[in-house]
This record gives C-alpha cells, sequence and structure tokens, in this order.
C-alpha cells in the first residue's frame, strides 16, 4: 500500500522542477533507509509532530528508492517486494531496540532532506 502512494507521489513529483534528488546512496542504502524509516513510522503512528516527521521521512526515502531501482534498471515488483521485506525486517529489528538499527535510523533520518 505504502509503495503504491509513494509510486503515486513519485509521478507528480517527477513533473515538478522542484522535487528533491536523491542523495548519491546506493541501492542498498536507500533501501534500508526506507525499510527503517517505514518501519518508524508505522510503529510510532501519525498523530504526534514525531509520527509526521517519521512519514515524511519514510516518503522521501521510499521515493528514493525507487528512483535508484529505476536508475539500475530493477524492476518496479521488484523493488516493491524488497522494500516491503526490509520493512518487515526493520520492524522487527526496532521492535527488539537492536542498537545498529536505531543507529542506522537514525543517519536516515540526518540525511532526510525537510520536505516542508
Amino acid at each position: 500500500m505504502f509503495a503504491m502512494i509513494a509510486t503515486a507521489f513519485l509521478l507528480s513529483v517527477e513533473q515538478s522542477a522542484a522535487a528533491p534528488r536523491p542523495a548519491a546512496s546506493s541501492y542498498a542504502e536507500t533501501l534500508r533507509c526506507s525499510g527503517l524509516t517505514q518501519a518508524a513510522s508505522e510503529l510510532e503512528g501519525g498523530e504526534s509532530s514525531e509520527g509526521r516527521a517519521l512519514y515524511d521521512a519514510a516518503l522521501y526515502w521510499s521515493l528514493t528508492t525507487i528512483q535508484v531501482g529505476q536508475t539500475a534498471n530493477r524492476a518496479a515488483a521488484t523493488v516493491e517486494t524488497e522494500m516491503t521485506r526490509a520493512r518487515v525486517q526493520a520492524v522487527r529489528e526496532l521492535t527488539a531496540r537492536n542498537e545498529a538499527a536505531l543507529t542506522a535510523l537514525g543517519e536516515c533520518r540526518t540525511r532526510t532532506p525537510s520536505l516542508g
């Protein structure tokens, strides 16, 4: 579901000259950030300011992963499947308070541009 929303948003963003550009990141890095921020957003919920910030980060990293995947000629279905797997794994890690996952989430959030 999130990937469908991200894909629709991506199409509208591509038409905008002010669209955020992906940071110089590998597909694996963007995929990891996408999974972590989506998981954190789901776990936090959207009612708080923290939840809204996590949602924005998840949207940014999902769109970035889609763009990087397209550049690498990955099939859209493959990217969506890999993002889902990354999110599920990240939910497990964040729920377990895995230090490496928490650190990586912080790094992803630091690298997330302001969306407005």
